[in-house]
């Protein structure tokens, strides 16, 4: 268990902030098998979040059920801080993470993500408005930087601690790095050796294994998972019953149903023309349950409509059979 301010993370498993898929239809597909300790929002651009209607935007629509909430902000200038946290406040944000880590050209064009770690004095700037602002807790997620440079790592991630981070999560992997090059855990120990703060460690967690093993090299206080979780929307349940003693929902899985519970939720809560992208982003990564998954993911995109989309997903579901559960009862 970990506890940051007011804030309990039980069990010490959080979900990684992910455009067009951590959304109130993915989180509670989440929730229905349980272990989750800490949910997040899509990345959340602090200039346009003030503007933003909770009730139909779809990087704001969340339910009752979806507690503890961490709402990730791409801050690229100081006086953005200030609007953007009144809002989360309104929100009922239960934690609030600063986006230091994102790779992609455009944040870092937009003078965010990972571009901010070479400019420690803006972080520090901005961090400490946040921190003098509210009181929630607050973390920020980075990556290894550039290139491995020791003594510059440890200055900044002393300069976030310093500043009132409460927490850091540190997504193994230099900026140019894809993900399919192995996570160096091995840094993240580094970090959490400099650090009094809680240390997560982030990274190509796709079941019980890796999660041993990432937490055996890094030393790290716990996981945060991100495209593991939607392709297995049930492996913060495995992971917290293999490595915490989680006993949850049952470890009987029904594909299928998985699939259409999360296009139902689609339907109920998001406007008709912001559902059909999210069906595609999620089956994009559900599809490797399947051999012939890659049939399943080309028919849902090439689909003009949800109702397109569910129909070529029941005709796939009624020829194939899941793959590789390993431990698991599924049922297609």
């Amino acid at each position: 268990m970990l506890k940051i301010r007011n804030l309990v993370i039980d069990p010490p498993l959080l979900l990684a902030p992910m455009a067009g898929l951590t959304h109130s239809a993915f989180r509670t597909v989440l929730l229905s098998f349980g272990g989750v300790g800490l949910l997040s929002t899509e990345m959340l651009s602090a200039r346009r979040l003030p503007a933003e209607n909770k009730f139909i935007s779809p990087y704001l629509v969340r339910t009752s059920l979806e507690n503890p909430l961490s709402y990730q902000l791409l801050v690229t200038a100081t006086k953005e801080v200030g609007p953007a946290v009144k809002k989360l406040h309104s929100l009922e944000a239960n934690a609030i993470d600063l986006n230091l880590g994102c790779p992609a050209p455009r944040i870092r064009k937009a003078g965010g993500g990972c571009l901010l770690m070479g400019r420690p004095e803006e972080v520090r700037a901005i961090v400490s408005e946040t921190r003098r602002l509210t009181s929630l807790p607050l973390s920020a997620k980075i990556r290894l930087g550039e290139e491995f440079n020791e003594a510059q790592l440890r200055d900044f991630c002393l300069m976030l601690e310093g500043e009132g981070i409460d927490m850091v999560t540190v997504h193994a992997r230099l900026r140019k790095e894809q993900f399919c090059r192995k996570p160096h855990y091995h840094w993240v120990a580094k970090v959490k050796q400099w650090l009094s703060v809680p240390v997560i460690a982030n990274g190509s967690v796709f079941g019980v294994d890796d999660a041993r093993r990432c937490l055996e090299i890094s030393g790290a206080d716990g996981i945060m998972i991100g495209r593991g979780a939607v392709s297995a929307p049930w492996i913060f349940r495995d992971i917290a019953q293999e490595l915490y003693g989680f006993r949850g929902q049952s470890n009987h899985l029904d594909l299928p149903a998985i699939f259409y519970q999360f296009a139902t939720n689609l339907e109920e809560r998001f406007r008709p023309e912001r559902r059909l992208g999210r069906l595609k982003e999620f089956t994009h990564y559900f599809k490797d349950n399947y051999l012939f998954g890659h049939r399943l993911a080309m028919a849902v995109q090439s689909s003009s409509n949800v109702e397109e989309a569910i129909s070529s997903a029941v005709a796939f579901f009624e020829r194939n059979e899941p793959q590789g559960l390993t431990g698991m009862q599924a049922e297609a």
